[in-house]
């Protein structure tokens, strides 16, 4: 095994791909407050955790109403959408896929009725571990898929469906603080009846989420970013097990589980948004920190130090102020890349990270290059980047990442690749660094990582990174993304369902 620390590493000829995010949440509780357009700036504010599909849920207290489509939050709604969505709470989501194929019937908030006829809307970020035993029980109760969602496979409306027929004898609240201690995994799920909204957070606090205060009710986010776009100020974490209740009689806490905090590591170096804190602990200062760091610990001779944008940004300032190397940009990022249901031309897909990245050639031509990305999970989009800032006329590019080697998958809420198809597992430094095509390759350590970060070593999961899973996981039969797929009692393949109005619990898509 090699020590992390190393400063010569790299990646695979695999297809490419970045760590995907795994979702947003977010969920407002305040009457005379216009909350789906509340939740729709919120979501806006959390794009960066999923792309692939949006949904929001409004209660006028008599009834929920639930739109949502495939695409980013600006596709989905329009102006016209979010005002017929009446009402005083709102529960919204953002989706990346862990569980579930990337279908409409998969897209949140996911929607049940209970027996006594109260609607119940429910959005997750996070994965769970203990998906097969969840499917097992719904069958065991005999609960089928909400009518409008006969192909969905996620983990999430197994939960639904499982609260909403505990909450025909004891309510939504009781339900929960039944069903929560029996979840496995990481789960942060912001959800409502017609009067309530509900948070929650499991044991573990893997992921964030957050409480705001608005002036005239509360609201709850994966991010602080989030809070900060509607005007809400930061009032606390939701603490790991607890869940939390707002109605008009104000915020109430139960705890289903004593806290066993292990913060994701992962949120620091990629995931959250450089303008959110986690944990008192600001993340863009986190990856200035992270760069310092690995400027210490993989110093370089060169000219000039570059991001790859935006998310090695912070972390190149970091090593460009510790290493006294000037910091420049040598690369510019097309921001209108997101998701796109367009595929490229052949032609096109050659050219491959161009769709994205483009080098400023007058700025990086004769020089002698770092370059600072977050992380490295396959590495061809490394190796694809040091092959075009050559072509541009570097002469030397060395690549320094702000995160240790990930060599193990995470089954959390993150989609890396398999182990099989990360880089760095199995792969020895040099060649890994020969694989991509740099001059050097360095990591920062994971000692280095956890520092920048300001927490406890025994407070975070690292899972990634040092194969220490906190939360047991099941036999690699019983998890898998697509586990829920293809079972006995599904109606085959997903199909798209379309609705002319708003009902009751309607889920509502553009036909």
């Amino acid at each position: 095994m090699v020590s992390d620390h190393n400063c010569n590493q790299t990646d695979l000829d695999q297809p490419e791909s970045e760590p995907r995010e795994e979702c947003g949440v977010f969920g407002v509780w305040a009457p005379g407050e216009e909350v789906a357009k509340m939740a729709y700036y919120g979501l806006y504010a959390l794009q960066h955790r999923g792309q692939e599909a949006a949904g929001i849920s409004v209660s006028d207290g008599n009834q929920i109403v639930v739109f949502k489509d495939l695409g980013l939050v600006s596709q989905v709604f329009d102006e016209q959408v979010l005002s017929s969505l009446q009402g005083h709470i709102a529960v919204g989501h953002c989706r990346y896929s862990t569980t579930g194929s990337s279908t409409w019937e998969n897209a949140q908030p996911t929607f049940r009725t209970t027996d006594t006829g109260s609607g119940l809307s429910l959005a997750h970020n996070g994965n769970l571990v203990n998906t097969a035993e969840l499917r097992d029980r719904t069958k065991a109760a005999g609960l089928k898929p909400h009518a409008g969602l006969t192909g969905s496979s996620s983990d999430s409306d197994l939960v639904c469906g499982l609260l909403a027929a505990h909450a025909a004898d004891t309510g939504i609240e009781a339900a929960a603080l039944e069903l929560l201690p029996t979840l496995r995994g990481a789960f942060c799920l912001v959800f409502s009846d017609e009067d309530t909204l509900y948070a929650a957070r499991d044991p573990q606090g893997v992921h964030p989420l957050v409480l705001g205060r608005l002036e005239r009710g509360w609201v709850i986010a994966s991010e602080t970013a989030a809070l900060d776009i509607v005007g809400a100020s930061f009032v606390r974490e939701v603490e790991p097990g607890e869940l939390i209740a707002i109605d008009a009689n104000g915020l109430r806490s139960s705890r289903f589980a004593n806290p066993e905090p292990k913060g994701c590591v992962f949120e620091y170096v990629y995931l959250a948004r450089p303008d959110t804190s986690i944990a008192g602990r600001s993340v863009h200062a986190t990856r200035v920190d992270i760069g310092k760091r690995l400027a210490a610990e993989c110093p370089v001779e060169a000219d000039l130090v570059i991001p790859v944008p935006e998310s090695g940004t912070p972390a190149a300032i970091g090593y460009a102020q510790a290493s006294g190397v000037p910091y420049g940009q040598g690369l510019v990022k097309n921001g209108y890349v997101g998701r796109t249901f367009i595929q490229p031309s052949q032609t096109i897909r050659q050219l491959g990270i161009r769709l994205k990245l483009n080098p400023l050639r007058e700025v990086i031509r004769g020089k002698r290059l770092v370059v600072v990305d977050d992380s490295i999970v396959r590495g061809n989009t490394q190796r694809a980047l040091v092959r075009m800032l050559r072509e541009a006329g570097a002469v030397e590019v060395h690549v320094r990442i702000a995160s240790p080697p990930v060599r193990w998958p995470c089954f959390y809420g993150i989609d890396f690749a398999s182990r099989a198809e990360l880089v760095a597992n199995g792969a020895d430094l040099d060649g890994i660094r020969r694989a991509i095509g740099a001059d050097t390759l360095g990591y920062v350590s994971l000692e280095g990582l956890v520092a920048a970060s300001e927490q406890p070593r025994s407070r975070l999961c690292m899972a990634c990174f040092d194969g220490q899973y906190p939360i047991p996981l099941p036999d690699d039969a019983l998890i898998g993304k697509h586990l829920l797929e293809g079972l006995e009692g599904t109606d085959g393949p997903a199909r798209p369902v379309a609705q002319a109005g708003y009902g009751a619990g309607d889920a509502v898509r553009r036909p």
